[in-house]
Order: structure tokens, then C-alpha cells, then sequence
């Protein structure tokens, strides 16, 4: 078992990572901002002008927002303005209403919001709002974590200033974790402790039962339950993780409120490490015991990975995330460190490359993408099956293989991110 301090380290960094959220993070985090700006301004902003990194813009263009039946950045903006309360966090339009949603369109028809790709940074999270009324402006920035604010200021006067030097790294003191810890975390620390990672369960079970009630997005998960997709995939484990896991993505994506509980600053990545693990555990009778340790080893091995990739990158976060169900899944079937390490190599030598090309309601078929894969890679695991060191980019080691992974997506992927916000932002449709 870990000494005492490490895994209160450990707790306190799944804490923090693993929290609710409704809707797609990123224009909830904007929306945030917003919230936290018309606070200091301390009235109803008449120009809201938001400068946003490329990579908040990508995954914020074509996403519901939650409640609204609309997509997109202006209705999240203007309602972080009207209704927000920066002290709900990632849930931060919650109070919500008819009748403030009418508000919300009209305040968008009066031409109130400015939106604009912020130049000049690297920070791929930056979130930068002005809100000016009654000859009064507020600004409030967001970096480095959605929920981060680093600069607050009203009429010039700083409320709070933790913005870093140009071309200075943040500080993070967070435990580094590497494989072997996550698991030994996982498997050996006592179940009081860690029986928290239950409410993950609770919570993005429940969206995908709530998804069943309504039409979202391209209804994914609905179609894999349905009895002619029983004939293809059949009514099986497989069938179920996949169904369960879309569902949730599909009410997320597109605009239900309905929270979720996310990871690393995503509801998907939430989902995908939850879902998989939580209905393989029903379906084959493993103890509760067993369901919280391999939730806490796929939730936290997700965010093991999400350490050396930043929290938005060109690479899909579902090939984090499920990498994590993976191992959860792995550990359900009776897998050792061995076998949970082989799953890793196994779903890195598979999915690595798959874009993010932002947020949206087919996010659905990417995730069911990473959790098929992530059953693959369990049983050839179980099997005794490894991709080898000789292929491709897998390493004999596995924390090495994560950084090859990491490496690929942080930093080979740049360009990519760049073609495909060009693409995104000039499509004629």
C-alpha cells in the first residue's frame, strides 16, 4: 500500500480532475468567464467582447448548449451573462429558464457579442471576456485549466493576477504518476478512501438513461439498442457498453441538461472512462469492491495520460479515456499489472492519430470507436496477447509508449490542429 501522503495526493488531484459538468466544457468554460466578468462588472454588460484560443474555438463551434435547442458560442455567452453564476463552476447556466433562454436570443439579435481568435499565445486554453455597461469594463481570463482564472480586473484595477510571464511554463505541483503508481493507487488503497469515484457511475449511467427520453444528437446510442442492431452486434456486454456509453455522449453533445461527471476538463472523457467499466461490471456480477478499483484505475490512468497532453490537443480525447476503460475493464476480467499494461500498448498501437476536429454531436461515433477498441484490447490482454516493441510506435516499456503516444498528439499534431480549425472556419455551408 502507498504511504499516506501519496494518496492523499492522489485523492486530491482525482478531485479536482474528475468533477460535474453540464455540456461541452469548453463553451461552458466560456460561458463561465462570462459569469465571473458581469459578477465584477456588477451590471448587465452592454459588449461582451471574447478573445479565444483556437483550440476553445474548435470545440465550442458546433456543440448543443445545454437546454437552449442551439449551437454554439453566442447563446452560451449571452447566457453566462444573464443567468451564470460563476460559483456553479462547469455548471455554470444551470438556473436556466424559458423565459431567460428568450432573453438570451434576443440579447444575441441586438448584436451585443464579439468573438475573436486570440493571437499572439501558445496556450491552447485561453478564455479572455471584456464586459463594458454604464462606462464600466470587467475582464476575466481563463488558462491552462477551464476553470482557472488568472486575471480579474475591473475599470484597470486587478482583482486577482496570476497570469505568467510571457514564454513562462505554469506552475503545477501536482503528483506526477506513471503507471505503476495509478495501479498500485487503484488496487491497494483502502475502499473508504476511493468509494467517491462511485458518484462517476451515478452520475453518467444516469445521462444515458436520461438520453433514452429524448432525440440527441444522431441518436447513436439509441440505434445500437435497437432490435435490428441486436441482429448485427447482437443484445450483448458489447452491445450494452457501447449503447451506454454513446447514449450519454449523444444527450451531452447535443445540448441536454443533464449533467455528467468529466475528466481532465472533458464530460466525454468522463463518459468514456465511466460507462464502459460501470456496465461490464454489472453485466458480468463483479463486487462493488471491484467496480470502484477498476473505476479509479481507468479514471485516473486517463488523467496519468492527460498530464503529458495537455488538456486540449489534436488528438481525440476518447483515445485517453478509453486507453482508461481499458484498463478498467482488463482489471474486471482478472488482469494483473501485466495484462492492464498490455491493454495500454494494445490501444495505443490501434487509435493513436484519431483527430479531434471539436466538439459535436458525432463525438458519439468516436467514442463508440475507442470503447470497441477498448474491449479488443482487454481481451487479446487476457489472452496473452501484446503488441510487441518491434511495431510501430509501442515500446517495451509502457510509460514510454504513453509518452510516444503524448508526443504524437502535443506536439507532431500541431499542424494538424491548425488545418483543421482552417478547415472548420471556412466551410461554405
Amino acid at each position: 500500500m502507498l504511504d499516506n501522503q501519496t494518496r492523499e495526493q492522489i485523492i486530491a488531484l482525482i478531485n479536482r480532475e474528475v468533477v460535474p459538468a453540464v455540456g461541452c466544457t469548453e463553451p461552458m468554460c466560456v460561458s463561465l468567464c462570462v459569469a465571473r466578468a458581469t459578477e465584477v462588472l456588477g451590471f448587465r454588460p452592454e459588449k461582451i467582447t471574447a478573445l479565444l484560443s483556437a483550440n476553445i474555438l474548435k470545440n465550442a463551434m458546433g456543440v448543443g448548449i445545454p437546454g437552449t435547442g442551439m449551437i454554439g458560442l453566442p447563446i452560451a455567452i449571452a447566457l453566462g451573462a444573464l443567468v451564470g453564476k460563476s460559483e456553479y463552476q462547469l455548471e455554470v447556466i444551470k438556473d436556466l429558464t424559458p423565459e431567460t433562454l428568450e432573453e438570451g436570443k434576443q440579447y444575441i439579435a441586438n448584436d451585443h457579442i464579439d468573438i475573436q481568435l486570440k493571437r499572439g499565445i501558445t496556450e491552447k486554453l485561453y478564455v479572455e471576456i471584456r464586459c463594458e455597461a454604464e462606462g464600466h469594463e470587467a475582464t476575466a481570463i481563463i488558462a491552462h485549466d477551464h476553470t482557472n482564472f488568472v486575471y480579474v480586473e475591473r475599470d484597470g484595477e486587478a482583482i486577482l493576477d496570476n497570469r505568467q510571464p510571457s514564454g513562462s511554463e505554469k506552475a503545477n505541483n501536482d503528483i506526477r504518476l506513471n503507471m505503476r503508481l495509478v495501479y498500485d493507487f487503484a488496487t491497494t488503497t483502502p475502499v473508504p478512501e476511493i468509494e467517491f469515484i462511485l458518484k462517476t457511475r451515478d452520475y453518467n449511467i444516469r445521462a444515458a438513461e436520461e438520453s433514452k427520453k429524448g432525440n440527441y444528437g444522431h441518436c447513436l446510442g439509441k440505434t445500437i439498442d435497437r432490435p435490428m442492431s441486436h441482429g448485427i452486434f447482437g443484445n450483448s456486454i458489447f452491445s450494452h457498453i457501447i449503447s451506454k456509453t454513446a447514449l450519454a455522449c449523444d444527450a451531452r453533445m447535443g445540448g441536454a441538461m443533464i449533467p455528467v461527471m468529466s475528466n481532465s476538463g472533458s464530460g466525454n472523457q468522463g463518459i468514456c472512462a465511466t460507462n464502459p467499466v460501470a456496465v461490464y461490471a454489472e453485466e458480468n456480477e463483479n463486487t462493488e469492491e471491484e467496480l470502484i478499483r477498476a473505476l479509479t484505475l481507468s479514471h485516473l490512468t486517463a488523467i496519468y495520460i492527460k498530464q503529458n497532453l495537455g488538456k486540449l490537443s489534436a488528438l481525440c480525447g476518447c483515445v485517453v479515456a478509453s486507453i482508461g476503460s481499458s484498463c478498467g475493464i482488463t482489471y474486471l476480467m482478472g488482469g494483473d499489472y501485466c495484462r492492464i499494461c498490455n491493454s495500454v500498448k494494445n490501444m495505443i498501437a490501434n487509435i493513436t492519430g484519431m483527430i479531434c476536429d471539436g466538439a459535436k454531436p458525432s463525438c458519439a461515433l468516436k467514442i463508440s470507436s475507442g470503447v470497441s477498441t477498448a474491449l479488443l484490447s482487454a481481451l487479446l490482454s487476457i489472452e496473452g496477447k501484446c503488441v510487441s516493441s518491434v511495431e510501430g510506435i509501442i515500446d517495451d516499456d509502457v510509460d514510454r509508449s504513453i509518452r510516444n503516444l503524448t508526443s504524437i498528439g502535443a506536439d507532431a499534431m500541431n499542424k494538424t490542429d491548425e488545418m483543421v480549425l482552417e478547415i472548420m472556419t471556412h466551410k461554405g455551408c
